[in-house]
């Protein structure tokens, strides 16, 4: 299988290629050069399979220049009792009758990149040496929280790497913050942009695309690659876990062979949704795909209009994962449901960096919203979703779950579907301690707590264990204190690479 760009200017390249590189030359994502299919007597066996073993059967239908003994070798490095704290990986929470929670937060960092971001490290050193690539790989990543952790303590000495993670200074928690500046790692560097993440992610994209800055790089002896789910290496991991849900639902009696489920997803950047799209082009029996956004709810818009528009107020919320209004991956959607019209995707891509938003036709957006439905949350909402999921149901969600918990809700009033439903859990609760412990203590019972406090309450108030990566992180010594605006960013990056 080859990976060709959305922008249709670029040379197909192997998926060790496409991994290696990261993003397109022409500006582009890689996508599947054709799909691949999973039939009902493939999912089924799925039903009896570990995790592990179900990672390694999607991974071999996309990762075609990987040998089998490969994947298997990365799938069992990455997923194993020393990283994930649980045997499942990405045990399925069963809530009532129609609802269950898919919680991803169980690697190292505490959130669900870790899904790809223990596996990426694994693929990237074997695509280089496949694609004789004789330079080191400089991985940029723009995050607004939970990547640049997991992107970091996955490429921690990997030896061929550096990394450089960018975030914005003002735009993550307290914990996410931490979790990054007291990074170790001989190979791995941690800059806060004064801006938002847009601007720090549209920083990552224009040093990709600088021809003087990759070519000084170049004399310096390395390359630029990306973490950030831009990347396919990135993406086809996330596809997993949403035949793993399916599986588990079989092997439990839930549903039926063939019945159709939905998938709620709290998105951002649109790469976890992405992901269970491809899932569903494979075959796997989905309904509805339910786009949970918060109150920077640009791709809510864009799936009920067709337009897709930035230029509108930014707002902090209390789920920061998900403050973004340029949502990367949904160039790969548009490229799919046009049936690959590269001019087109050019088109909409170019008006939106000139002109800041784009309209699809009519046509695409019929194709987008027979599968996609959405709606956003406030922050008001997402607490008070929190506070009655926990009343209700005994189960403690962090605040983008609770996104997708309350956009789920809207989506049962608004179209009586009670279907099957897996909500996609993002982040440990712990993670976001201070609106968690806010939501359902009260106001009173954590005024004047510091973050780390707020962990042993609410491990207190509710008996869960507060997870190891995020014990202690308050007296760990911090090793990254670089600050610099958005337009310095090309040249900290050829300062820091030398």
């Amino acid at each position: 299988m080859l990976y060709q760009s959305t922008r249709g200017n670029s040379q197909p390249v192997s998926a060790a290629g496409a991994i290696k590189l990261g993003i397109a030359p022409d500006g582009g994502l890689f996508v599947p050069d054709r799909p691949v299919f999973v039939t009902a007597g493939e999912l089924a066996l799925m039903a009896g399979m570990t995790y592990q073993e179900r990672a390694a059967s999607i991974l071999q239908l996309f990762l075609t220049d990987f040998t089998s003994g490969e994947i298997r070798e990365c799938v069992q490095g990455a997923y194993d009792r020393e990283k994930f704290d649980v045997p499942e990986v990405a045990p399925l929470q069963k809530l009532d009758e129609h609802l269950y929670v898919l919680e991803l937060w169980h690697g190292p960092t505490c959130a669900f990149k870790d899904m790809a971001l223990q596996i990426l490290p694994r693929l990237l050193p074997r695509a280089v040496k496949k694609t004789g690539e004789d330079r080191e790989i400089a991985i940029l990543v723009a995050t607004s929280g939970d990547t640049g952790k997991a992107a970091l303590e996955g490429f921690r000495d990997v030896p061929g790497t550096r990394i450089i993670v960018f975030f914005p200074a003002r735009g993550v928690s307290e914990v996410q913050r931490l979790q990054m500046i007291t990074q170790e790692g001989r190979n791995v560097h941690v800059v806060a942009v004064e801006g938002n993440f847009d601007q720090t992610q549209s920083g990552v994209k224009a040093i990709f695309t600088d021809p003087a800055v990759n070519a000084a790089i170049d004399r310096r002896g390395y390359r630029f690659s990306s973490a950030n789910s831009i990347n396919w290496g990135r993406l086809v991991p996330q596809i997993v876990y949403y035949f793993s849900a399916y599986a588990d639902l079989l092997a439990r009696g839930e549903i039926a062979s063939g019945e159709t489920v939905n998938f709620v997803v709290p998105t951002g950047n649109f790469g976890n949704i992405l992901a269970a799209f491809y899932a569903r082009r494979m075959g796997l029996p989905v309904k509805r795909l339910i786009c949970a956004a918060n109150r920077n709810n640009v791709l809510t818009d864009f799936i009920r209009t067709g337009t897709y528009d930035r230029t509108r107020e930014f707002y902090r919320t209390i789920s920061p994962s998900m403050d973004i209004l340029i949502s990367s991956n949904l160039e790969r959607l548009l490229y799919e449901v046009t049936g690959g019209d590269a001019a087109r995707v050019r088109e909409w891509m170019g008006a939106l960096q000139t002109a800041g938003r784009y309209q699809v036709d009519g046509e695409t957006l019929e194709k987008i919203q027979a599968v996609f439905w959405s709606d956003f949350a406030g922050d008001p909402a997402t607490m008070e979703t929190i506070r009655n999921t926990y009343r209700q149901y005994g189960y403690l969600m962090d605040t983008h779950t609770a996104v997708g918990k309350y956009v789920y809700d809207r989506y049962v009033e608004a179209t009586g579907d009670t279907g099957k439903t897996v909500i996609a859990s993002t982040a440990s609760p712990f993670k976001f301690n201070q609106s968690v412990a806010t939501a359902i203590l009260g106001e009173e019972a954590v005024r004047g707590k510091g973050e780390f406090e707020l962990l042993e309450i609410l491990s207190r108030a509710t008996g869960l264990p507060i997870p190891k990566g995020l014990k202690n992180l308050d007296k760990k010594p911090v090793r990254h204190t670089l600050t610099v605006a958005p337009e310095e960013m090309k040249r900290v990056v050829q300062e820091l690479l030398t």
